[in-house]
Formats: structure tokens, sequence, C-alpha cells
């Protein structure tokens, strides 16, 4: 089996590391559009084979996508971040371009395989390649949801003095400060819910904090996060090409579920060989689905952005 990273910046290569120490496929093909920079981390990741004991082989190339033939699942983190004076629209439109060549090519030559959009916007990077590529919609996926909910495990076992792994939680909605939903009520620490072990004013603070998550970062770091990130996008390529069928909270899209349509937004899903296999209906109480439409809505607002630019 073959996987594609595009984009080997800091969370495609992370993601990349990722998917070759877990030997999730025979061969990782690593692409960049900057000349030698993907060959040079593919080196350097080959490396540490002897030291870690991976038997997956990673190649580097830059901007040959016939190297990516065959492909069964391709991750996009290809895009630029937002820079200081630059506008939404802006950066919509530098990163439109990029995330829909990507797409573009690797389809070229991997008609079959399942795109996951890391790409920021996220949800609207998702639903440009919806609207772009005439693909299965069960083939597209965007990350976003996964990274929320990890961060939401590790701000509830802070709260808890546990271990994340022991904890269940999940994050729904739009990926960003405003849009996301921790579900509070949902979450759970060895089959407990937390609304039994925390108050409502931690549960509320956990939330926020969780919302803020990767501001928190940015402004700690002076850029963006890229273990976690990395790291989200590896989980979600495991489920898929070893076909466990794990819950997770991806952007796909939409067609009457949580009553919403015709837009990409982070809602459980089973994740399988095919990409996204079902989406769960989580019964959300009322004050919890109008917090989901106004996530809806803004993220809707993103997206007519592309349509206000001819992008789609």
């Amino acid at each position: 089996m073959k996987i594609t990273v595009v984009g080997a910046g800091a969370v495609g290569a992370t993601c990349a590391d990722n998917i070759a120490r877990k030997e999730l496929a025979q061969e990782l093909v690593l692409l960049d559009i900057k000349e030698g920079f993907a060959e040079g981390k593919a080196i350097d990741m080959m490396q540490t084979a002897a030291l870690l004991g991976f038997d997956t082989k990673i190649t580097g190339v830059t901007n040959d996508y016939s190297q990516t033939a065959g492909s069964a699942v391709a991750v996009i983190t290809s895009g630029l971040p937002r820079k200081p004076g630059m506008t939404r629209e802006e950066l919509i439109g530098i990163n439109a371009g990029i995330v829909k060549g990507v797409a573009e090519n690797i389809l070229k030559y991997s008609p079959d395989a399942i795109i996951v959009v890391i790409s920021n916007p996220m949800d609207t990077m998702t639903y440009l390649a919806l609207k772009s590529l005439n693909i299965p919609k069960t083939q597209l996926i965007g990350m976003g949801g996964i990274l929320d909910s990890a961060r939401f495990k590790y701000y509830l076992s802070k709260a808890l003095n546990c271990n994340s792994s022991d904890l269940q939680g999940f994050v729904i909605g739009g990926h960003g400060d405003t849009t996301m939903i921790p579900l509070t009520r949902y979450a759970t620490y060895q089959s407990l819910p937390v609304s039994n072990l925390l108050d409502e004013a931690t549960l509320e603070k956990v939330a926020a904090d969780t919302m803020v998550g990767g501001a928190t970062l940015t402004g700690l770091l002076g850029t963006s996060a890229w273990y976690a990130p990395g790291a989200a996008g590896a989980a979600l390529v495991e489920s898929i090409v070893r076909d466990e069928k794990k819950i997770f909270t991806c952007c796909v899209a939409l067609d009457g579920e949580y009553g919403q349509s015709d837009i990409c937004l982070g809602v459980p899903v089973v994740v399988g060989r095919n990409g996204w296999e079902s989406i769960v209906d989580f019964k959300l109480t009322t004050e919890e689905q109008a917090k989901f439409d106004k996530s809806a809505d803004a993220v809707r607002s993103m997206n007519n952005v592309l349509t206000e630019m001819k992008l789609i």
C-alpha cells in the first residue's frame, strides 16, 4: 500500500513521521513544491528507521505527482498560514488554488484515493474540494475535529488529573475558535460521565480552553502547532487503511444530517477503508443544536467567499 502526504512542512512531516512509525504503508511519498525540501525530510526520517525499527520506505519528491500513483490515501497539508495584514479573502484565495490543484493532481494518478484535508481554513477547503472534484463525498474527509477532540481530552485530563487516553470526548462543528462545540455532556472517564466528577464551572472552563487551544499554542510558539495536528492526521489515516471503524469527529459533507445541507462540517463519523462510512447521530439538545447551527452559519459565511471569488 502507498500513502501520500502533500506538504513537507511541520504538520506534513510530522504526519508522515507518524505514518512511517506505525507502518501504515509499504511506501510513503512526501511531496512538496520547494526544491529538495521533501527529499531532505524523507532522508532524515529514513535515517531513523534503524533506530526506531520501522520498515516503511519514505520517498521525497519535488512536485512530481506521477510518483504518487496508486496511493490509497492522500493527506493534503499544503497552504499558507494567515500573515499579519492578510484578509481572510486573500488567505482563502491563495489556499483554495493550492488545495484544488493538489487534489486534482492526486486524483489524476490515484482516482480512488481517500483525500484527507488538513489545510486551513479546513472546513472551507474541504467544501471547495467537494464542489471541485468529481468523487463520492465519502472519499473526502477534513481532519479538524479529531485535533479539537484531542485538545478537549487534554484539558479534561488536566482537570481530572488523569491520562487523556482514558477519556472519551468529542468536539463537533467548525474547526475554529468560535465555531467548535465541545460536547461536555458526552465526555466520559472510563465510561463514567465527567459531569459526575467535575462541577459546571470547571466543565465550562475546559470547553473554553479547548476552543482557544490552537490560538494558545500560536501565542506560545509564535506559529501554529504541528505535533498534535500531524498525529491527528496519522490517526485518521490509520483508521482508514486498517479499516478500524473508529468514530472520529471529521469534516464531511452534510445532506440533512444535524439539520444542515450543502456544507462540510465536523460531525461524528465511522471511518474505515472506504473513507467515512456513516454519520453518527448524537441527538443534540436544543441548546447544542442552536450552537451547531450558529457554527454552520459562520462556516457558510467563509464558504461564500469561494463563490464571490468565483472559485467554485
